[in-house]
């Protein structure tokens, strides 16, 4: 297939939760040896996170309780492809990166979307930075563009693309990165914790461009549709580097992924084996300087991995990996990755699991629909923890209730509301649907359902109307409707 060029010349200068289950796993422990040269992506550095072909569940044959489970969809097999080549300087406090994209609409389109949230409200008031230089198409042609907010940058296509023609993009951008903040990108002192840190395609596929506001509130507000691939890293000596990927040579690959997140800097580690069902590589990283023991996080992991699997269906990947990392409140959550902070064990371990399900492997606009995967996410962590009628006992807030299905630009005002409207009160939504093990059932069919796609609310209650045929009814008691 021959891929049109366009050449972007961009320079970047831009949960939380409680009781530790006692659980048990498979475990080794190591320190990870200092890396030899500059290139961090080393296998003697780095452990396996994702491997290159991912999981397609099978289809599960009735039972007494659950209807029959079709096979997961598959991936999109014309999803885009990035090649990312990263360079951290520490002394200039800035990561250069240049990055190929690779891209296929399947709409007509008279142009590219990418969203830049380095440069996003939280990011930006810690000291991230992100400067657009210019934009060329072919050779040396500067291309029309648009800003329309800090954290989006429209390419005008003069050619407009026809649905399912290719292009070409390569991106050189620099990011400045910020002082220490609880957010997916930040530093203290060598430790950097990198997440949506690079530009993405903001598509949608049989929707679009995908455009809302970044946010203030601590939340995600990513929709990306799953791409493979390639990350290069080049760290200061004596850095050891965590990266969503199975490490290949000087570089880390991954297949059907929306994003990938990167640790930087010195870590005790721990490995183990889950089984969820196929054998799943758990490693546990913990900075060198934190007192959190990887040992219970690890247990922890494992657990949830494997209940979830029981639950919601097999988990899509060869391997997960978390790494905690200092000045982070609660957990961000990446597919086959996890960045968490200092004494998040009890109840931000299993809900960050539960977002391998409910946003990595079934994505949605987190933006306009966040209930989606954190109202998802927190069904899990009680399923886990075992406090389901806790959470359904919790008050909403008058600001939220019957609110849960509003977008961020909602929450946005409202920040003290957002998390018992959108993660408890969707999780209470669910409950309400009827018999827990019957929601659990349902969940199953909406992940085979919407694997590697992007779960709308429609998709979701069809989905659910498979176990609960109410089940439209009964969600739009709590603000979510189709």
């Amino acid at each position: 297939m021959r891929w049109r060029p366009l050449v972007l010349a961009v320079l970047l200068a831009a949960c939380a939760r409680g009781q530790d289950p006692s659980v048990a796993g498979d475990a080794t422990s190591s320190s990870t040896a200092p890396t030899t040269s500059s290139t961090a992506t080393t296998t003697s550095a780095v452990s396996t996170t994702i491997a290159t072909a991912p999981t397609v569940g099978p289809a599960q044959p009735a039972t007494p309780t659950c209807p029959a489970i079709p096979a997961y969809r598959e991936p999109d097999p014309d999803r885009p492809e990035y090649q990312l080549d990263l360079r951290l300087d520490l002394a200039a406090n800035v990561l250069d990166g240049r990055q190929v994209v690779r891209f296929r609409p399947d709409l007509p389109t008279d142009r590219l979307v990418f969203r830049l949230f380095a440069n996003g409200p939280r990011p930006s008031a810690a000291g991230a930075r992100l400067d657009v230089e210019a934009v060329y198409l072919g050779a040396n042609v500067p291309a029309r563009t648009e800003a329309p907010d800090p954290t989006t940058l429209v390419v005008l296509l003069d050619d407009p693309l026809d649905a399912g023609e290719p292009i070409e993009v390569t991106i050189p951008w620099r990011l400045t990165l910020p002082s220490p903040v609880s957010d997916r990108i930040s530093r203290t002192g060598d430790t950097v914790r990198l997440g949506t840190f690079h530009p993405l395609l903001a598509w949608e596929p049989g929707v679009g461009w995908a455009t809302e506001p970044a946010t203030a509130v601590f939340a995600e507000a990513t929709t990306a549709p799953v791409a493979d691939y390639s990350v290069g890293i080049d760290v200061p000596e004596g850095l050891t580097v965590f990266a969503t990927g199975e490490a290949i040579g000087q570089r880390f690959h991954a297949e059907a992924v929306r994003e990938v997140a990167i640790a930087v800097g010195r870590f005790r580690v721990v490995h183990g084996t889950a089984s969820a069902p196929q054998p799943v590589e758990v490693t546990v990283a913990v900075e060198g300087g934190m007192r959190d023991d990887e040992r219970a996080y690890l247990r922890t992991t494992i657990a949830s991995l494997e209940d979830f699997a029981r639950r919601f269906g097999p988990y899509p990947y060869s391997s997960l990996k978390l790494v905690l990392t200092p000045d982070l409140r609660g957990g961000i959550e990446y597919p086959g990755f996890i960045h968490q902070g200092a004494d998040t064990n009890a109840r931000t371990t299993p809900h960050e699991v539960g977002h391998q399900w409910f946003y990595a492997l079934v994505g949605n606009d987190q933006g306009r629909d966040p209930w989606l995967d954190e109202g998802l996410a927190t069904w899990a962590e009680a399923r886990f923890l075992g406090n389901l009628g806790e959470m359904q006992a919790r008050a909403i807030p008058a600001a939220g209730r019957g609110r849960a299905g509003e977008p961020m630009t909602y929450w946005e005002p409202r920040a003290d509301a957002y998390y018992r409207s959108v993660y408890v009160q969707g999780a209470q939504a669910l409950a309400a649907l009827g018999d827990p093990d019957l929601v659990d059932c349902a969940l199953r069919h909406h992940v085979a359902r919407n694997a590697y796609a992007i779960a709308t609310n429609r998709s979701t209650i069809d989905a659910l109307a498979a176990v609960f045929p109410d089940a439209e009814a009964v969600l739009a008691r709590y603000g979510i409707a189709p």
